[in-house]
């Protein structure tokens, strides 16, 4: 209880309260991956508080998620700070939020709150808190948010000005014993006005100014001149968070100091206003009287301060941990995430993961390579993913596959397609994934008169699912069944990457643009004259980068026919498959990032790095090359009178394709260059020494 003075007891005050809703961590947290990341500059926040509103129950300052500065990419999300609002009187504070747990422990505690109390001093001496008396109530935190844990520590001061002597509480009692019953009734009139209209309900100080017949007036402080008056009672109001019936709330400690700087008075009497169900309750507020035995008007000294908040009658800071309440999906996300939105606090502040997550990747083949492209690509925060195979998952699978188990090779195998979707799903929630289960048709594959029109279906389903995807990996274990693919990719000049494996070396490469603009524009193109698109097209046929057919001067035939064992299956060293998906999605994601994309000229150098066209890899002596190579006219996937057949004769031309197995070679040139080259008679000069080599 209060300790005894001559002339009443030293007063004492319920210390302030507080409470973070879990918004404000989600929030900050976003903040600071998002905004901040290592930036621990001071940030400005605001807090909540309101009268109390329950006789066994103290209101607490709270921080909610708009208690953080709006940002500008969430001024759709995040709802404004409201005024007037009678339920959330709002407050000015600071927060120092660090970016380790040992910066936050070294924290000089006492200095952040002479800082403060600083602020409010000086706001008392200048006036502004007549203005504005919410900068009475000014408060600090300091954080430290660990963001892999989803756990945060924390501590609020409230800075309160100590008077010096101390001020002496002479009477209190229930604010309906001490006025009259005509005071009182007109008392808690003028109060419910004052906390309805929207200009006042924020203002947490205040007067009361009651006249010789009994009718009550609520005023600001900078009125108090005006409030005197023959007759008159004046009582200093607050807004009183505390529910005790012998002590004032906290906030009154920096009234004081207000009263005693501004006027010299060395009593004053108070009205510590509470509510019941939303209006003034005079039997739960309290009046009293106090006695100020110093007064600090002719001081300037900044006044010695306290106000860290206890946890649990011990002066440590709090914690809380948000990983067990947060739903394990969203949880997911944010952990996903935290890695890549850390590389752009220092190593890469141009990273676009709104881009990444957006990009819709399509993964033709779901064995090996299919199944470490897709993981590497969620790691990269792609969440768009969708895989086709006709495949079902075998015994031999799960050792060299890592989305299967063996439950997948049971009853004869799911099928990949599908099973893949299911394990990327476990292994992350909220990738969104599908599988589709189709065979992809080929040259040297002719279609029967009973398969023509499922053949005919397949090509339009893939047409569809390409021009529906913004990146294309060719991950197939045949040749011939990447011919499609990448002819339908250079009609559309989709971003397009191809891994191959052989024994002990691979291939990644990236194919180049399409001889033609997208079908969309077609028709800007058709306006050219015939000349000038003619020399347009040459142009470009020089310039673009080739596909993994431009190296062929023979169609692609039946690979899979006649063949033994060890040639029907991908016989490569196990290590291979990891090394070409990374550099596949390595590659693709540079890709994304430039601001020509699949028309990137070679070794463009980014922030990610340079963009090569080809990589070639040999685990016999752990060697890499970068290779370039320009588009083929007579490749017979993206030369451009493949292109200009396809978009003039669709399915049709595809059937021919497909069904007649030098249609491709023929129509491109490549029968009469093989020809041509056959017809050429070497002969080598023999000046009479046997070097060992045949006569060819």
């Amino acid at each position: 209880m209060a300790a005894k003075r001559e002339n009443g007891s030293i007063l004492q005050f319920a210390p302030f309260q507080s409470s973070v809703d879990e918004g404000f961590w989600h929030r900050l947290s976003s903040l600071k991956l998002n905004k901040f990341r290592i930036d621990d500059s001071p940030i400005p926040i605001t807090g909540f508080y309101a009268p109390c509103s329950h006789s066994q129950v103290s209101n607490h300052l709270t921080l909610v998620a708009e208690s953080l500065p709006a940002d500008e990419d969430e001024q759709s999300s995040v709802p404004a700070i409201a005024s007037g609002n009678r339920n959330r009187c709002s407050v000015p504070g600071i927060l120092y939020n660090t970016n380790t747990l040992e910066d936050f422990r070294a924290l000089d505690k006492k200095s952040l709150l002479k800082q403060e109390a600083k602020k409010i001093w000086e706001d008392i001496q200048s006036g502004r808190a007549m203005e504005d008396s919410a900068l009475l109530s000014r408060f600090l935190v300091i954080s430290f948010a660990d963001l892999k844990k989803w756990s945060f520590h924390y501590w609020f001061a409230f800075p309160a000005l100590v008077l010096d002597p101390p001020a002496t509480m002479v009477e209190l009692k229930a604010a309906s014993q001490w006025f009259t019953l005509d005071e009182a009734e007109s008392v808690s009139k003028a109060c419910n006005e004052w906390r309805s209209s929207n200009s006042t309900a924020g203002v947490p100080f205040f007067l009361v100014s009651i006249a010789s017949d009994s009718r009550a007036s609520i005023r600001h402080l900078k009125d108090w001149e005006a409030c005197q008056g023959d007759g008159q009672k004046l009582l200093f109001g607050f807004y009183d968070p505390c529910h005790l019936p012998s002590n004032p709330g906290w906030p009154l400690r920096n009234l004081l100091a207000l009263i005693c700087s501004s006027w010299n008075l060395k009593s004053v009497d108070l009205f510590c206003y509470r509510e019941s169900r939303g209006f003034a309750d005079l039997g739960l507020s309290l009046v009293g009287k106090v006695l100020l035995h110093g007064s600090t008007r002719d001081h300037k000294d900044l006044p010695n301060a306290v106000g860290w908040e206890l946890n649990k009658d011990r002066a440590v800071p709090r914690s809380i941990t948000l990983a067990k309440s947060m739903d394990p999906t969203r949880l997911a996300i944010s952990a996903a995430d935290l890695n890549l939105k850390l590389m752009r606090w220092r190593a890469l502040p141009s990273l676009d993961l709104d881009k990444l997550a957006s990009t819709k990747c399509l993964l033709l083949g779901a064995g090996t390579l299919g199944c470490e492209v897709a993981r590497r690509l969620m790691a990269w925060g792609v969440r768009k993913i969708t895989l086709l195979d006709n495949g079902k998952v075998a015994m031999s699978n799960p050792l060299r596959q890592s989305l299967y188990t063996f439950d997948d090779c049971l009853n004869g195998g799911k099928y990949k397609a599908l099973a893949a979707v299911t394990s990327l799903q476990r292994i992350f929630p909220a990738v969104e994934a599908e599988g589709v289960v189709m065979a992809i048709p080929m040259p040297g594959h002719p279609a029967t008169s009973q398969e023509v029109d499922g053949v005919i279906d397949d090509c339009t389903r893939l047409h569809n699912l390409i021009d529906s995807h913004d990146a294309v990996f060719l991950l197939t274990d045949t040749r011939e069944s990447r011919w499609l693919p990448s002819l339908l990719c250079a009609n559309a000049n989709k971003i397009t990457i191809t891994a191959a494996l052989g024994f002990d070396s691979f291939l990644v490469m990236r194919h180049g643009p399409g001889p033609l603009p997208n079908a969309s524009k077609a028709d800007a193109a058709n306006a050219l004259s015939d000349e000038m698109e003619s020399l347009a097209l040459s142009n470009r046929e020089q310039q673009r980068l080739g596909c993994y057919f431009c190296n062929d001067v023979v169609q692609p035939t039946d690979s899979t026919s006649n063949r033994t064992l060890d040639q029907q299956c991908t016989v490569t060293r196990p290590g291979l498959a990891s090394n070409a998906s990374s550099l596949a999605v390595e590659l693709c994601v540079n890709m994304l990032h430039h601001p020509d994309g699949t028309f990137a000229c070679v070794d463009s150098e980014l922030a990610l790095g340079i963009l090569p066209h080809q990589i070639r890899g040999y685990l016999f002596d752990f060697s890499q090359m970068k290779l370039v190579g320009r588009s083929f006219d007579r490749c017979t996937a993206c030369s451009l009178t493949v292109v200009k057949e396809y978009r003039e004769r669709g399915l049709e031309f595809l059937l021919q394709a497909i069904n007649h197995p030098t249609y491709l070679a023929d129509l491109t040139g490549l029968t009469e260059l093989t020809k041509s080259a056959n017809s050429f008679d070497i002969d080598w000069d023999d000046d009479g020494d046997d070097d060992g080599f045949a006569d060819i």
